[in-house]
């Protein structure tokens, strides 16, 4: 069979094994571990660190002229290229969106207005650090995405993982290396492989929103982090295995329930979902994605649509999605600095901290939801509580409430995952209801 020609199995295990090296295999560094891409992202960022805010306010500004200039052209606008009316027209809500990003990074690099917008923890947080990893991250993973999308490893790994990911989170089997790329390596490269497999037509928008808002953790090198801001790097096995455990029954409960239930099952071009996946009765499920993957490996037949589907990636995350990280990053940042929001939204927590009988309940209150703005916010204000439980407890749910406006939030805004802003922050009270309890019961076994 043609299927089986040893050219198709070669292209589909080459590719396959550079795309898991890139995006999975876990790279020893002096700082702890990564993966390939993050690692040469960050070699890119250190060499070009100083010019990184110019070019990122450039790409926001040229962004915010083209949108206005297609919106105001109308649809016929960039019809000769596709793509680019693609990126470019859209609603008047996201064109505002990112005339706003394109002010705020001219406030930011100039440092003019008012500082609350500029200084370096709002939106110079963002522009001079957030969206110079973002930039190299996009880049390395946007070219190199297609070794994981068009040579059969998702077709593979939904033969063998279908029947792991259907029952225990209702979705495809090939998500499994979409949630494995957020928790190894980073939660951006997860949001943008989902992203992509929805437009090609894999995932529903509820398998779209499901895997985006439930799986794409922070990296575990940056979970490290958050330990050493509280204090508590020995205890980092323990702090890991919490997360794993209180992310994983997380996972478990929130495709069975509202915002991510209701949401169509059906794909982006409105047909209704097909199980594609269904294993035959005469097939096995590693010789089934086997053969699914061989088929999808046959169809890559040149290296110019590699790197045409690669740039594409690139310019979609640099265009369409930092504006938006920009523009809402930095207004969530700014209400969360200035303004007593989150404390009050807090003060209602405080007596159900106490009944689970955490220490400085009140301190911890005023952490609990400020992680929507940025997840790291709670590990920077509790560090000066004495208690370690309370620290470790705020530590671990920074990281499981999983949704943050400064990057996740904005990501997935910024994508065609039909997620709104009210779905996150629905979707991130509803996290931190469910492995709060969790978490402070691990805790307090552990203390």
């Amino acid at each position: 069979m043609t299927s089986y020609s040893f050219s198709n199995i070669i292209k589909f295990i080459i590719p396959s094994l550079l795309g898991l090296f890139l995006f999975l295999y876990p790279l020893p560094t002096e700082e702890g571990f990564t993966i390939p891409i993050a690692y040469l992202a960050g070699m890119l960022e250190g060499a070009i660190e100083n010019y990184l805010s110019l070019i990122m306010m450039i790409v926001i500004i040229l962004t915010a002229i083209f949108t206005i200039s297609a919106r105001l052209g109308g649809k016929s606008s960039f019809k000769r290229f596709p793509f680019l009316q693609q990126l470019f027209y859209t609603t008047w809500f996201w064109t505002i969106t990112r005339f706003l990003a394109a002010v705020f990074a001219v406030m930011v690099y100039f440092q003019i207005g008012p500082e609350f917008v500029y200084n370096e923890d709002t939106g110079g947080m963002l522009l001079d650090s957030l969206l110079h990893t973002l930039f190299v991250t996009f880049l390395f993973a946007g070219l190199f995405l297609p070794f994981l999308t068009n040579f059969g490893l998702l077709e593979f790994f939904g033969g063998i993982m279908r029947n792991v990911m259907r029952p225990l989170f209702r979705l495809p089997g090939r998500a499994s290396v979409d949630s494995l790329a957020s928790w190894v390596g980073d939660a951006t490269i997860g949001v943008l492989l989902t992203n992509k497999q929805y437009e090609e037509g894999y995932y529903t928008k509820r398998e779209a929103a499901i895997i985006s808002t439930t799986f794409s953790v922070v990296s575990i090198t940056f979970t490290l982090v958050i330990l050493q801001q509280v204090g508590l790097e020995h205890m980092f096995l323990p702090f890991y295995l919490t997360i794993l455990i209180a992310g994983g029954i997380a996972a478990f409960i929130m495709p069975r329930i509202p915002p991510l239930s209701r949401m169509a099952n059906t794909y982006i071009d409105g047909k209704e979902r097909t199980d594609d996946e269904k294993i035959p009765e005469s097939e096995t499920a590693v010789t089934f994605g086997f053969k699914n993957a061989l088929k999808r490996a046959e169809k890559e037949t040149s290296f110019r649509t590699f790197f045409v589907d690669g740039g594409k990636n690139i310019l979609d995350m640099w265009f369409g999605v930092t504006p938006v990280v920009m523009a809402f990053g930095t207004i969530a940042v700014m209400i969360a600095e200035y303004t007593p929001l989150f404390q009050w939204l807090g003060m209602p927590f405080v007596p159900i901290l106490e009944l689970m009988q955490i220490p400085f309940a009140h301190e911890a209150s005023e952490t609990l939801l400020i992680g929507f703005a940025d997840m790291f916010l709670p590990a920077i204000l509790i560090t000066g509580v004495e208690a370690e439980i309370t620290r470790f407890i705020i530590a671990a749910l920074s990281v499981t409430q999983l949704i943050f406006m400064s990057e996740v939030g904005g990501l997935i805004l910024g994508t065609k995952i039909p997620v709104s802003f009210r779905h996150l922050a629905i979707i991130f009270l509803i996290r931190t209801a469910i492995t709060l309890p969790i978490i402070t019961v691990i805790a307090h076994i552990l203390f």
